[in-house]
């Protein structure tokens, strides 16, 4: 039997708000073997993530992957863990309290929460802290500037499956992209201004995104293109000319072809080819994490020196920047556009107008 739920301390006339939850994909708990082991469970069983028969991914997954990876992922993330723990989680809590302090400039009662697609918080507990929190209206905006059925359609899954279960389903809006949107275009471009005050421009400038499977393309996946298109528009921004800029993509797995070029093959090319000063910036993520801290600023830089190259340093995300808080704000003002307490210009219901109407339901259900 089905059981739909509702919050335990429910009453009729609780006070309604607007829910934004912010998501992104997610951290180990520690950076140990076991930890590793779990997290990469849940993230490689999502069939968004791996598109393969499940009964010979499973097969080969919990058979061969999770019995060697965990040890060496594990390593890798002691490598940039802190006091504070993983960087993607901590800084996406520090970005959750800019955007928590700049709601609190809203008309009306909005509540903010954070949830990773895989790990903690959950999406879960995230739409659950927005239930009980009376969240009438929620809009979902996943962490992803460009749309892939691996990021934000997972995403939008995890949500599902939780709502099918809610009693109240609250009306819901989702954000599926913003790879063009021009307040993030210039928040990229103003950070790389910002590095280069501080550090002399380079010879070229790689915008590395995160790789995928080719045939995601092949088979509709829009990443791709609107990667094209933010690395494009940040080029432009800054003025810089094709000779200037590249773009390519990191973090493949397995033996497949994935999106070319390839962010190590490209920066081994550019080290034999006698470049000298390379930059990289990765527009994709929207904090640091372990595929920036240590696969780029790390390993990617041992590929380009190893191969000739002399200078080599990379830019970090938004992670938790006024200009990033300001870029989101931006963005949720446009999507919850015309919801109550999103909108300074609209009038919020009155304690006068919200009690009044609580009283009205009362003396109905009395004269029942």
């Amino acid at each position: 039997m089905t059981i739909f739920e509702g919050p335990s301390d429910f009453a009729h006339d609780d006070e309604s708000c607007t829910g934004i939850l912010i998501t992104n994909l997610g951290t180990p708990d520690a950076p140990t073997a076991s930890a590793v082991r779990r997290y990469l469970a849940e993230f490689l069983s999502d069939p968004r993530v791996v598109e393969m028969p499940r009964w010979l991914w499973m097969l080969a997954l919990h058979g061969i992957i999770l019995r060697i990876r965990p040890p060496r992922a594990a390593r890798s993330y002691q490598s940039v863990w802190t006091e504070r723990g993983s960087p993607l989680l901590y800084i996406s809590e520090d970005l959750l309290a800019g955007l928590q302090q700049a709601c609190r400039d809203l008309a009306g009662p909005v509540r903010v929460e954070l949830a990773m697609r895989y790990g903690q918080p959950s999406i879960e507990a995230g739409l659950q802290a927005l239930e009980r929190a009376g969240a009438r209206r929620i809009l979902l905006l996943p962490l992803y500037p460009q749309y892939s059925a691996t990021t934000t359609a997972t995403t939008f899954d995890a949500v599902s499956k939780v709502l099918q279960k809610w009693r109240w389903i609250p009306e819901l809006r989702m954000v599926n992209h913003y790879h063009n949107h021009p307040a993030y275009i210039q928040a990229i471009a103003d950070s790389i201004r910002a590095y280069w005050q501080t550090h002399e421009e380079p010879d070229k400038l790689l915008f590395s995104f995160h790789g995928l499977p080719k045939q995601y393309l092949l088979k509709g996946d829009p990443y791709f293109c609107e990667c094209h298109t933010t690395a494009r528009l940040v080029a432009e921004n800054l003025r810089l000319t094709t000779d200037k800029w590249h773009l390519s993509f990191q973090s493949r797995f397995g033996r497949e072809e994935w999106l070319q070029p390839y962010t190590d093959h490209t920066l081994r090319q550019w080290g034999e080819q006698g470049v000298q000063h390379v930059q990289v910036v990765c527009p994709g993520f929207s904090v640091d994490c372990l595929e920036t801290l240590e696969e780029i600023a790390v390993e990617n830089r041992e590929v380009f020196l190893h191969a000739g190259g002399k200078e080599y340093s990379y830019i970090p995300a938004l992670n938790a920047q006024p200009a990033h808080v300001d870029m989101l704000m931006e963005l949720i003002g446009q999507h919850a556009a015309g919801w109550p307490g999103t909108d300074k210009s609209q009038e919020v219901e009155s304690t006068a107008e919200r009690q009044g109407r609580q009283q009205r339901a009362v003396n109905i259900g009395a004269d029942k």
